[in-house]
């Protein structure tokens, strides 16, 4: 395996879209990295630069120490596995993965070991015979992962994998993406839409937005320390509450609905008279039956319980509605009120212009 430099990266059309803009990146030998963020944010198209398949505007991409800015894609040492699995459909399962072989001119014996060992790991060796319309999209996925592995590339890069499969489906072909990526001891740049995907996978995770990286981190410091509003409302779901407010002397909040009297020390300083945003996850939400200092009056809209938890809606007066997670037997109906208390020590500020966190 190998290490993957990315230093500048950027993507600019003939129509003067800059779709990449100063990505920098380095990912460690055997790191699984997810590039995570919205339809159109440059995620797909980082990796297509990386693996030569669109041209860089400027910056430089160096696999295992070199630089392959000039390089075809099949001279860099990368298997990339796409969403539509690509596979060649007058080919059988075992065609398929031995074409990029015999393409390379690797004997026939090590290609039939490569194949058997694939095969095994990924539960296909009873299919090689068959051609891709005999299987189902899950095992065409096996396929176009098989046909990864015998390459015994250097990266591995993935394009939104699992987004064509089925809920059950995906869950499964990510717990095999995890066990096979364990084995190999792979590195690997994952991009995916799916923030599931990349809390789960990922060694650490890029958040991307309009070409740009607005974190990059590990899941956990992610999630629960996120550098800008964007990060914070992306990764989560449901997504942060942003409860807009203003600094009050002695540390206090004052909202549209009432006053936030937050312990000392529980969140970061504020010149009073600034206006913030409070980030609050809604796990870190509790409502009360009764008004407490700190605590928002707020009125119970829709409640969804999915077994495991349930997801409150909040009507508060003046401020956009708030989403507290709590257990699946939580009594709470349509216009119920209560007061939601926030726990302060996992709460965040957030500049409203800028976005960056205070």
């Amino acid at each position: 395996m190998a290490t993957v430099a990315i230093a500048h990266l950027r993507k600019v059309y003939a129509n003067g879209v800059v779709a990449v803009d100063d990505f920098c990146l380095e990912v460690a030998d055997g790191e699984f990295v997810a590039l995570v963020g919205p339809s159109g944010c440059g995620k797909s198209t980082t990796l297509r630069m990386v693996a030569g398949l669109e041209a860089i505007t400027s910056g430089t991409v160096a696999i295992g120490g070199r630089v392959v800015n000039d390089l075809p894609p099949k001279d860099r040492d990368i298997a990339m596995v796409f969403q539509n699995y690509a596979l060649y459909p007058h080919m059988t399962v075992r065609g398929n993965m031995a074409f990029g072989l015999r393409l390379r001119r690797t004997p026939k014996a090590e290609i039939a070991r490569r194949i058997a060992e694939a095969a095994e790991t990924l539960g296909l060796a009873a299919l090689l015979d068959r051609l891709p319309k005999q299987l189902s999209g899950g095992q065409r996925q096996r396929v176009a992962l098989g046909r990864a592995i015998v390459r015994q590339p250097k990266v591995f890069l993935f394009d939104e994998p699992l987004s064509n499969l089925d809920a059950k489906m995906r869950v499964e072909m990510r717990q095999e993406i995890h066990r096979l990526h364990r084995r190999l001891g792979a590195t690997v740049l994952y991009v995916t839409h799916d923030q599931t995907e990349a809390m789960t996978l990922g060694d650490r995770i890029v958040v991307m937005e309009a070409g740009r990286i607005r974190q990059a981190d590990d899941p956990i410091a992610l999630y629960d320390r996120p550098r800008n509003r964007f990060a914070a409302t992306f990764i989560g779901t449901p997504p942060m509450n942003l409860i807009p407010a203003v600094a009050l002397p002695g540390g206090a909040l004052r909202t549209a609905a009432g006053d936030l009297l937050p312990p000392p020390g529980a969140l970061p300083a504020v010149e009073a008279g600034r206006a913030v945003l409070l980030g609050v996850r809604p796990e870190a939400l509790t409502p009360l039956e009764a008004p407490a200092p700190g605590a928002l009056p707020a009125t119970v809209e829709i409640v969804e319980r999915m077994g495991a938890e349930a997801d409150a809606h909040f009507a508060l007066p003046g401020l956009p509605p708030i989403v507290a997670r709590l257990p699946p037997d939580a009594p709470l109906r349509h216009g119920d009120r209560r007061f939601l208390l926030p726990a302060y020590p996992r709460a965040a500020l957030f500049d409203p212009e800028s976005g960056e966190r205070l």
